[in-house]
């Protein structure tokens, strides 16, 4: 998904985001996002990823196909409490977050924004959210993340 990440957010943003502060304790919450996940919907084909924290403030994401890695993204809680990743896609940092989800803006300027929202214990929704630009108008994908057991 950072590949889709990263088509689906080109344009340029007003203002850089806010980020929302968040403690070690809190982001202990989005542990049911941990694990194997195959992804649907959004106009392409399934695609496979895994999500695991590394230590208590560092969530490797890794794309997968044939069960290789073909790519990792990692989102870090810095000091400060701000969760950003510096990924493929671009740095991105929590906007918004609770128990069941997560928003993230792209801090290069709205360039976009993504959520994970969680919608039970074996699925949950990558939202995607992207501006107008050139010659494409402003949007939304959602893709369908169902854990692979």
């Amino acid at each position: 998904m950072a590949v889709l990440l990263a088509a689906a957010f080109t344009a340029a943003q007003s203002t850089a985001p806010t980020p929302q502060r968040l403690t070690e304790k809190e982001l202990q919450a989005l542990r049911w996002i941990e694990g194997s996940w195959k992804g649907t919907g959004g106009g392409t084909a399934p695609f496979f990823e895994r999500y695991r924290f590394e230590n208590p403030t560092t969530l490797v994401v890794e794309s997968l196909e044939g069960g290789k890695v073909t790519s990792t993204s990692k989102y870090t809680l810095m000091s400060g409490g701000v969760l950003w990743s510096g990924g493929e896609s671009g740095k991105a940092v929590a906007t918004a977050f609770d128990a069941t989800s997560v928003t993230f803006e792209f801090a290069a300027t709205n360039r976009g924004s993504f959520r994970w929202q969680r919608e039970s214990a074996d699925s949950w929704k990558a939202i995607l959210k992207y501006p107008a630009s050139g010659t494409r108008a402003a949007g939304e994908r959602v893709y369908l993340m169902e854990r692979v057991k």
